[in-house]
Parts: structure tokens; C-alpha cells; sequence
């Protein structure tokens, strides 16, 4: 009597041993099945793993075979498997045909028609007496394949007639291959990940007559799965628990191409300038609110201003009114010259500021274009070598619904204006750009095409109006394979994972590039969804 298994997985209805494919999240299994007709005796249901299980749990499975009994008329069985092909949906009609090495493809009928006309010749074929043949293949032999995949195996049934089904099966392959995933992300550490990659492949011949004639079939099936583990060589200088503390030293990265590492500050920054140096310190950060960020008990500006001693920072997306501004000011005790745009068109949005102990020579809010400056979204100071821009590029919102103004309105002004000042003076520009430039400043290049900060045209524009104009990425440029991010959003949990992408930059005209000592991230430095970045320029 010729048995078949449910569906909601993908079974060979034969009169032999086959290979069926448990369909389970997250990994694949392979199962023996042992499969007689006409009334042979019991034979045993046993599974194994194709994805590397132990030993024992191979055994486990092995020992709880379940024995069916084939009984009753093969004719009954056939008869009300046809009535039920007729109430199969397409997908389940695909499902089944795929499974039988059958091609899956047209109209319900044809599906059905080819069904049929397969259990008709197997129907044929018991009504003549035929016995399918088992294969000889022993359980200590399973065991030895689900604990040795590398081994291959090949085994053919022996056919008696013309009209009896052959199945060859090949038993899973594994090759292993080693992939360099980062190098040099801290100066002890590299990881590599083994990958084994099974590949099972069916291969299954079946021939069958029917009123119409001989027909062959022939069918292939390549499974393929794959485990990963990840090897750590870790010297003894190395802290095992770098990743739980320092969330930012993890590599992070869809599409990484070879020689990416991760940024860390601790061992990718220069050593500090000598007092006898002149220079400046510049810190720029995106503070998303800062009046809730001066809250904070255990950070706010004069803590930071005490730990990394800056000379200037610059604030974006403050969302302060002008009302705020003046108790701000005398919390203050160091920086006393401080410089405040807030937007106006919309209250409590936007806003820049520039916070400096160096007095400079003169101040600009905005661009000089009425229909920039209503958002509070550029602070200019000039210093005796320099001008500092502070910039909260426009975001294109979502459904990129302020593209259009943001490519060909603001940045063409921006860019313009900057090229304007250098006529006099070198021009640094830093903040929230608002947009990833290369696939390597974003965790997941290709899901987010369309999404603000990451299209084709944002990235273009980013080119021209600044890039292309003369500016540096000082950041890309003392680390141009280094993967870092400055921005990772709330609402999934990226900083934990160091999922983001890196929107913050400091631009500076190209005369003064060599003079760039250090352009650096803080991603330790919590409490926005951007972290603080900063810039040693030599003057």
C-alpha cells in the first residue's frame, strides 16, 4: 500500500527510501524515511540533522523510530487521494507536485491533471504487482553521515522493471570556508567566522506509463544551510567583555567589503598635540533637545567641556525658543561667548548654536536667504584663521517629502556661501549633514535607498555642493575603511547592536586639510541619538 505524508512538508511518494525536507524556522533537517508497498513489513522513521546536532541528539532521534504498518488496499488509498486533488488550493498542488519531481507549473487543471495522471500510473503500477525495493542503507550508516557530513555517499536502487521508480540521493556535502569579518579592530583582536555550508542535492528519476504513452520526469533539489561560529583569537591584554561595554566597537555592517574595520577611539586616535603647538579644539554634536539633555545629573555641556577641554562646540536640533536661551547662557561658567538662532517659522524645532571661550572676530545667523533662515539652522563665526559654520542640514522628511527643496534649494545656497567665505578665509564646516555619502557610513546600504539621508539624490548633492567644491570628509580621510557611526536611531535599539549611520562631519577647505591632527567620534558620550564629534586642527 503506498503511504504519503501530509503537507506542510516537502515528501517523495515512492516506493523507496527518500529524503524529505522538514520546513522549520531558522534551520533545515533532513529525514530517512523508509517507505514500502503492498503489504511489506514494518520499517523504521528515523531522523537526523543536517545542520551539525550532536551526537546525541542524533542517537536520541535515532531510538525513537516510529514503525507504521502498510495495510489495506492500495486501490481505496489512490481513490480517495484523487478526490481530495480536486479540493487542493494551487499552492498545495505546486507543493505536492514539487515534491514528486513533477514540473509545478499552469492553471489549477493542469496541476491537477498532472497529479493525476502521476497517481493513476502508480495506481497502474501496484495493480501489477510491483514491489519497489528498499535502499540498504543501515542506522549505524545514518549515524555515521549526520556525524560525519563531509562524508559523501551515493546509492542507487536497483531497478527491476521499466516501469519502477528510481531515486538517487546524494548525502550532504559540507565545505568549510574562512571569512575575514574585521581585522584590526582593537590592536589584539581579530575575529574569523567559520562558515559550513551543507548542500543536499535529490536527484530523482521517475518513469510512469499512462494511456498517452511512456513519460519521464527527472527532478533536482539543492538544499542548501548554513552555521556559522565565530573563532576570537584574544590576547591576554584583551578585554573578553569590550562588546557588552562598548557597544560601538562592534562590527556592524550588511554589505562590509574587505579591509573594513571598526572605529575605536581608544586605539584609532593620535596621541595629543604638545602644549607648545597651537591649535584649536572643535566638538560638534546633535543634542535632540537641550533642554531635556541638561537634565541629565551625569552629563550636560560644562561636564564634557571638563572632560575633553574643548574650545568651541557646536550645538544642532536644540529646540530652544529665544526665551530659553538666556538661562542657558549663564549656566555656562567658561564659555562666554555663545551664539543662538532658533527657529521661528516653527517653535521649539531646529536650532543651532555655536558655544566658544575664544572671543571671534564677528557672527551670521543663517544664509542670508529669507527662505533658509526661518529655522534657525546656521551660525557662522569668524575666528582670525578660520570660519567655524555650525549647520542642521534640512532632513527630507518622511515620504521624502522636502527631497526636492533640500537638493536643489538649500544645499546649493550652503554650498555657495562656503565658497563665498574662502575667498577670505579657510571654512570648516561641521554638524548633522543629514546624509550617509558612501555605503560604508550606514549600516544597511541596500534597505535604505529610499530613505532619508541615504538617496541616490541626497548623496549626489553631498558630492557636488560640498566634495566636489573643494571641502574634505576630514573623518574619511584620516580613516578611509574605518566603519563609524555617529548616529543610531531610537526606535530599535541601535546604539546596543551599533546598527547607525554616520550623518556628522567636519568639512574643511582643502588648503587647511594637512593641518587636521585628529578628526574623531565619541560614541561613548550617551544622551541624544547622535554622539559628539570632534576635530584638532593645527593653526
Amino acid at each position: 500500500m503506498l503511504q504519503s505524508f501530509k503537507f506542510g512538508l516537502y515528501n517523495f511518494i515512492t516506493s523507496n527510501s527518500v529524503g524529505v525536507i522538514l520546513r522549520k524556522p531558522k534551520f533545515q533537517v533532513l529525514v530517512s524515511v523508509n517507505l514500502t508497498i503492498m503489504g511489506s513489513k514494518k520499517r523504521p522513521f528515523s531522523t537526523s540533522s543536517a545542520t551539525g546536532k550532536s551526537n546525541e541528539q542524533v542517537s536520541v532521534a535515532a531510538e525513537k523510530g516510529v514503525s507504521k504498518e502498510n495495510g489495506g488496499k492500495s486501490g481505496e488509498v489512490l481513490v480517495e487521494d484523487m478526490e481530495t486533488v480536486e479540493k487542493m488550493t494551487v499552492p498545495q498542488l505546486r507543493v505536492k507536485l514539487r515534491s514528486l519531481g513533477i514540473p509545478s507549473r499552469g492553471t489549477k487543471q493542469e496541476l491537477v491533471a498532472s497529479l493525476k495522471t502521476f497517481l493513476d500510473s502508480k495506481l497502474d503500477d501496484a495493480g501489477n504487482g510491483s514491489v519497489a525495493q528498499e535502499d540498504k542503507v543501515s542506522s549505524e550508516e545514518s549515524l555515521e553521515v549526520a556525524a560525519n557530513p563531509s562524508k559523501k555517499k551515493s546509492r542507487k536502487v536497483p531497478s527491476k522493471n521499466r516501469n519502477q521508480s528510481n531515486v538517487t540521493s546524494k548525502v550532504p556535502t559540507t565545505r568549510q570556508t574562512k571569512k575575514r569579518v574585521t581585522k584590526g579592530q582593537t590592536e589584539d583582536t581579530s575575529f574569523d567566522i567559520i562558515v559550513k555550508e551543507t548542500e543536499i542535492t535529490q536527484e530523482m528519476s521517475i518513469e510512469s506509463n499512462d494511456i498517452k504513452g511512456k513519460k519521464n520526469v527527472r527532478a533536482k533539489r539543492k538544499v542548501s544551510s548554513a552555521t556559522a561560529s565565530a573563532h576570537i583569537g584574544v590576547s591576554e591584554a584583551a578585554d573578553l567583555s569590550v562588546n557588552q561595554d562598548e557597544p560601538w566597537t562592534i562590527f556592524a555592517h550588511k554589505k562590509p567589503k574587505d579591509g573594513w574595520i571598526v572605529y575605536n577611539p581608544k586605539t584609532m586616535r593620535p596621541p595629543p598635540l604638545s602644549k607648545d603647538t597651537k591649535h584649536v579644539k572643535l566638538l560638534s554634536w546633535n543634542v535632540n533637545g537641550l533642554r531635556a539633555l541638561l537634565k541629565l545629573k551625569n552629563l550636560c555641556i560644562q561636564q564634557l567641556a571638563d572632560r575633553e577641554d574643548f574650545d568651541v562646540i557646536c550645538l544642532q536640533e536644540t529646540k530652544l525658543q529665544e526665551k530659553d536661551v538666556e538661562a542657558i547662557k549663564e549656566s555656562l561658567h567658561d564659555y562666554k561667548n555663545s551664539f543662538w538662532t532658533c527657529s521661528v517659522s516653527k517653535l521649539g524645532y531646529s536650532g543651532t548654536a555655536i558655544i566658544s571661550r575664544i572671543k571671534p572676530v564677528s557672527i551670521k545667523y543663517g544664509l542670508g536667504i529669507p527662505d533658509h533662515d526661518t529655522e534657525g539652522r546656521l551660525v557662522t563665526v569668524e575666528f582670525d584663521n578660520f570660519y567655524l559654520l555650525c549647520g542642521y542640514v534640512p532632513n527630507s522628511g518622511d515620504g521624502l517629502r522636502r527631497l526636492t527643496y533640500r537638493i536643489t534649494e538649500w544645499d546649493p545656497s550652503l554650498g555657495s556661501y562656503m565658497k563665498e567665505l574662502e575667498k577670505s578665509k579657510p571654512v570648516v564646516l561641521t554638524g548633522d549633514l543629514n546624509c550617509a555619502h558612501e555605503e560604508i557610513d550606514i549600516y544597511n546600504p541596500t534597505g535604505n535607498k529610499r530613505s532619508a539621508g541615504f538617496t541616490e539624490e541626497e548623496r549626489r548633492s553631498f558630492e557636488t555642493n560640498f566634495l566636489n567644491k573643494g571641502f574634505v570628509d576630514t573623518f574619511r580621510k584620516q580613516h578611509p575603511g574605518v566603519v563609524g557611526y555617529t548616529y543610531w536611531g531610537y526606535r530599535h535599539g541601535g546604539r546596543k547592536t551599533n546598527k547607525g549611520w554616520r550623518l556628522d562631519y567636519f568639512l574643511v577647505s582643502e588648503c587647511i586639510s594637512e593641518k587636521v591632527h585628529d578628526s574623531y567620534i565619541l560614541p561613548d558620550v550617551d544622551g541624544s541619538d547622535h554622539s559628539p564629534i570632534g576635530l584638532v586642527l593645527k593653526l
